[in-house]
């Protein structure tokens, strides 16, 4: 008796609390439900509007079949199939990116379709793209005019450089995609379409230089570049899920454990300090890096540095044609993209025309963290000297041209020194 009574004083606690469980059990179970039907929707929906690889193929290749636009790649993606979009990158919409194969070589595919997506437009439908787009040059346009055409296009953008004949010259090479000495008025639509995109004039613009990325082939305004390897120089990233959700240590931490070691580091940084010099007062002017972001910056598996984004970069007429005649409050209020600020004229209250920092000082502020973990001790007091020194640059470029040198060679030459006559260099 004593122990069925006291097996009933414990079955019946327990057999009262089991539906209570039960219940909390299945609403945990349908919350985890709702949660994970929700999250994936709102994967699949930002998916869909973002990744439209299917969009452009049929753009590209309905003009390509009607004889509008030509290019070296057209062949393979519309009648070989041997150029395949494959996981898809973009950032937009109206610019998609996609990591591709062609002929069994890893490629970028960047292909721009915000002219042809209209709001009342069904997915489904090839818009008259030819008509926005593809409408230059018109039929009737002679070699001689066409040449002027790009020659003036390229001075607005690049302003008067002696270079700019020679790289004429070179557009209408690489436009000649069936190389017969002549171009047709499809191969000059297509380059003339290209060249309105501010990343291939740029790539276009700084191709003899080794650290952006190389151009492979386009058809229309789609074009095929190489895949770098690594996208960051810290060789990965915090996905953008996450990067809310992780405090700021959780992604310093991160950096650290998958970086390079850091005399790769310290080669990778001395390649990004030698794209800053070629972009200030090169070949073809000036440009201005106006995102100064880890995502835009990246590495081979060589530890080479690879520009990863030119659509961040901006030509000086550009910056200049932003800016002439700008109302303003404030120095905030003449801003060309994130970080390429001039000053405010508080008494015309318009804006002056010349960005105040360089791209050197943006670009130790990227180096700071990334090149002082794990420094050699010997090093370490120096290169932050430096590094800080560096990071305080501003000012017109055309009044600290000099200044801007020494601090720049300062730095890769402290760097080197350090790697040199090593594996690493």
């Amino acid at each position: 008796l004593p122990f069925r009574k006291g097996f009933k004083s414990i079955s019946f606690p327990l057999q009262g609390r089991l539906p209570g469980i039960k219940v909390k059990y299945l609403l945990v179970v349908w919350l985890g439900i709702f949660v994970g039907s929700w999250v994936a929707y709102m994967h699949y929906s930002s998916y869909s509007e973002l990744c439209r690889g299917h969009v452009c193929r049929m753009i590209i290749c309905d003009q390509y079949k009607k004889g509008i636009i030509s290019g070296s790649t057209c062949k393979d993606l519309c009648e070989e199939r041997s150029l395949l979009f494959q996981h898809c990158l973009s950032s937009s919409p109206s610019q998609q990116v996609y990591r591709g194969l062609w002929r069994d070589r890893e490629v970028i595919i960047k292909c721009g379709i915000g002219e042809a997506l209209r709001a009342d437009s069904r997915p489904d439908s090839v818009p008259r793209r030819d008509v926005v787009l593809f409408d230059k040059p018109t039929r009737g346009t002679s070699m001689d005019e066409f040449k002027e055409m790009l020659l003036n296009f390229l001075k607005s953008k690049l302003g008067d450089q002696p270079s700019l004949p020679a790289l004429v010259s070179r557009i209408i090479t690489m436009a000649d995609v069936n190389r017969d000495g002549k171009v047709s008025l499809a191969e000059a639509k297509s380059i003339w379409a290209l060249l309105q995109l501010n990343e291939f004039l740029l790539m276009f613009s700084l191709h003899e230089k080794e650290h952006t990325a190389k151009l492979l082939g386009h058809c229309g305004d789609l074009y095929v570049t190489e895949k770098i390897p690594h996208t960051s120089l810290y060789g990965v990233d915090v996905p953008p899920f996450l990067q809310s959700l992780l405090p700021s240590i959780a992604h310093q931490l991160i950096h650290q454990w998958f970086a390079p070691a850091w005399p790769r580091r310290a080669k990778i940084a001395i390649g990004l300090l030698e794209f800053v010099e070629e972009i200030f007062h090169g070949t073809y002017g000036n440009f201005y890096i106006c995102e100064s972001s880890l995502r835009n910056v990246g590495y081979n598996d060589k530890y080479d540095f690879k520009m990863v984004d030119l659509r961040k970069v901006a030509t000086e007429m550009t910056i200049r044609g932003f800016l002439k005649g700008r109302h303003c409050e404030q120095n905030g209020d003449c801003t060309y993209g994130r970080d390429c600020t001039a000053t405010c004229d508080k008494l015309l209250k318009q804006c002056k025309s010349d960005v105040v920092q360089p791209n050197l000082a943006k670009v130790c502020g990227l180096l700071q963290d990334y090149l002082l973990y794990g420094a050699p001790l010997e090093l370490k007091e120096e290169l932050q000297k430096q590094l800080r020194t560096c990071m305080t640059l501003s000012g017109l470029a055309s009044q600290m041209e000099v200044h801007h040198s020494l601090v720049l060679n300062n730095l890769k030459t402290l760097l080197w020194k350090k790697i040199s006559n090593t594996k690493y260099s």
